[in-house]
């Protein structure tokens, strides 16, 4: 007879080797990888390493595989074709070439999750409104005009219940707290875009202040859309709150481990990863 620590052995042995082979067998499903600066405001910066390492274990649940980078020269042909999805955690590329070369992988069929500050735009500012194609036709929404202020929890109403992203999400939810933002152009105006879910009227006033103008009253305002010649979707969610006022920068919310707000974007993501290369509507 084998003495017991031979069976253990043989035992861990086949273990692995089974394990080995349904690995194998289960190659990720998508893979996705998100660019970000991380430099520029610290609820930015908080709300970047809160993704990467939330991504990370969803990842692992959902089997598609996660990479990331600040290194916005990986932003070309060559290395874009090895993912299926792209994601923009905070801000945009900036040199002509990386913006070509987005540009192309979105024509091409590429996918796009892009998150709050990835869409700012505003001129005269470190990011002025200097790329049309990613901030009028693509995004469709145009320069930023306002905000909220302080970060604050918004309930949100789903206006399109059919798309794969909020299918499973309430009719309103509680978002996490957020910096909300005001667009120079009407999305509702606009046929390719598919508005998903949008500030609901019950949330007003939205937003403590202290200016006056930072504390919403009325409007439409959306928060999640698509455009429709693309695989993209944006989500205005990603700033979380910071203990500005007292000077210890502690953070004070979160955006991910909201329930809905996390069955949102991993629905999103894997509608984004699931969709052939091929351009298509849903």
């Amino acid at each position: 007879m084998l003495p017991r620590f031979v069976h253990a052995l043989l035992a861990l042995f086949l273990f692995c080797l089974t394990h080995q082979s349904w690995a194998q067998k289960t190659p990720s499903r998508f893979r996705v990888i998100a660019f970000y600066t991380a430099r520029n405001d610290r609820a930015h910066i908080s709300f970047v390493h809160e993704a990467n390492r939330w991504f990370p274990k969803m990842a692992a649940r959902y089997q598609f595989a996660y990479d990331s980078t600040s290194d916005w020269t990986k932003l070309n042909s060559d290395f874009l074709r090895n993912y299926q999805v792209v994601v923009f955690l905070d801000t945009r590329p900036e040199a002509p070439a990386q913006r070509a070369a987005f540009e192309q992988y979105m024509k091409n069929g590429g996918g796009w999750l892009g998150f709050h500050f990835a869409a700012f735009a505003l001129t005269p500012s470190t990011y002025p409104q200097n790329w049309n194609w990613y901030h009028n036709e693509f995004l469709g929404a145009g320069a930023y005009k306002s905000n909220t202020w302080r970060p604050t929890s918004a309930r949100l109403r789903v206006e399109d219940r059919k798309h794969p992203a909020t299918k499973q999400l309430p009719a309103t939810f509680k978002a996490s707290p957020n910096e909300w933002y005001r667009w120079e152009k009407d999305l509702r105006q606009n046929p390719d875009i598919d508005i998903l879910i949008s500030i609901d009227s019950s949330s007003y006033p939205l937003g403590t202040g202290p200016k006056p103008h930072e504390i919403w009253h009325s409007g439409y305002y959306p928060v999640v859309w698509t455009n429709k010649n693309y695989r993209m979707l944006y989500v205005n969610m990603g700033h979380n709150d910071i203990d500005y006022d007292n000077g210890t920068n502690r953070e004070l919310s979160f955006t991910f481990g909201n329930p809905d707000q996390d069955k949102l974007i991993i629905g999103a993501l894997l509608w984004l990863g699931s969709r052939n290369k091929s351009k298509a509507s849903r």
